[in-house]
């Protein structure tokens, strides 16, 4: 087994909402009364069935509860455990679901200063995403600038299956928000469920589901390269959270081949898809979805050509690995550093600030 080292960036783990009733004194009085109103239970997508083997390891089930729920479970489990000096946590929950802007916008708000809270507050290691409510993108933007005075908050977080490709013009008031106030934006699996999350309809079970994000985030990728978004915003970083990696060497070449025989169709894409990934995409470790063999492994990582892609994650409390072999086996001492500390602290530039939130008189 690959050890991991000591001082590490853990860039995607997932603390539970409880229970919708967790936000309500984080709500106003009126979304507060909506929600007891209506009877409202919970925001909950299908990405991960609560009681599915991959949900969570059978060690860090805990007896009562969601898995991730709990902040103790999560210094224990994997902030100790793999000794990371910063742990950044995603939040998936059903806020990108609903249709009303209004209420994702309150529900979005919500999440954020839940988040800071009871997690945030509470141990100095942890960094927060911006969970926004794409259903607006005025609101998006405004809610990227109220948290961005937390300097916590060191990332968006979209969904990669929304409503629309992620490259469309709409999108890119929030992706100007996030390079002027020097935050990536992190692209995680999972589905609004506002459309099939496959290409060709509706499937039947979960495993449909799961096995059509990495298609997600291919196609997504293509959105953000073709239509140009950064060539408009070349110091933006985009982190693709829980794609997998091992598709990306076929992916480009494929890329690669069809934009130069229609280049002219995009004159605005003005480096080669290779570069472009290079310099501005990063892919977080796990799932590994790669051979067991760490010559193929690392065959795989000579023709990403490059040792600057890839972040270190557990995706706590997810289980995306055996045992405690977070990091696959065969990887160089020098790899490993890259992928734990270098990486991070490269591609999230709030890592190396003081972790203040700006007061306004």
């Amino acid at each position: 087994m690959t050890s991991p080292i000591a001082g590490g960036v853990d860039c995607d783990l997932h603390p539970a909402v409880p229970h919708l009733t967790s936000l309500l004194p984080y709500l106003n009085d009126y979304w507060r009364d909506q929600v007891t109103t209506r009877g409202m239970t919970d925001l909950v997508s299908q990405s991960y069935p609560t009681h599915s083997p991959i949900s969570s390891r059978p060690d860090w089930r805990p007896a009562q509860g969601k898995p991730g729920s709990s902040l103790q479970d999560m210094q224990a489990q994997a902030l100790d455990r793999f000794a990371v000096s910063y742990g950044i946590c995603n939040p998936l929950y059903g806020v990108q679901m609903v249709f009303s802007e209004d209420m994702a916008d309150a529900f979005c708000r919500a999440l954020n200063d839940w988040l800071a809270k009871e997690w945030l507050d509470k141990d100095a290691r942890l960094r927060g995403s911006i969970v926004i409510p794409v259903q607006s993108i005025e609101k998006s933007v405004a809610e990227i600038e109220r948290c961005a005075k937390d300097k916590r908050f060191v990332q968006v977080l979209m969904l990669v299956m929304g409503d629309m490709p992620l490259g469309k013009r709409a999108y890119w008031p929030i992706y100007a928000a996030a390079e002027r106030l020097g935050l990536p934006i992190g692209i995680h699996a999972g589905s609004a469920y506002h459309n099939p999350p496959t290409s060709v309809g509706w499937g039947s079970y979960h495993i449909e589901d799961y096995v059509a994000q990495a298609q997600a985030f291919q196609t997504q990728l293509t959105s953000l390269i073709v239509e140009g978004v950064f060539a408009r915003h070349p110091g933006l970083k985009m982190v693709m959270l829980e794609s997998g990696f091992t598709w990306l060497p076929a992916y480009l070449w494929r890329l690669h081949k069809f934009w130069r025989g229609v280049r002219m169709e995009t004159p605005w894409v003005d480096r080669s898809p290779q570069e472009i990934v290079r310099s501005n995409i990063r892919f977080s470790l796990q799932p590994v979805d790669a051979p067991p063999d760490p010559a193929i492994l690392n065959r795989l990582f000579d023709h990403m050509q490059s040792d600057e892609l890839l972040l270190f994650s557990t995706d706590y409390p997810h289980w995306q690995f055996d045992g405690d072999a977070v990091l696959p086996e065969g990887i160089s001492p020098d790899l490993v550093r890259k992928i734990m500390v270098d990486n991070p602290h490269a591609t999230y530039p709030r890592l190396r600030q003081p972790a203040v939130k700006e007061t306004t008189p």
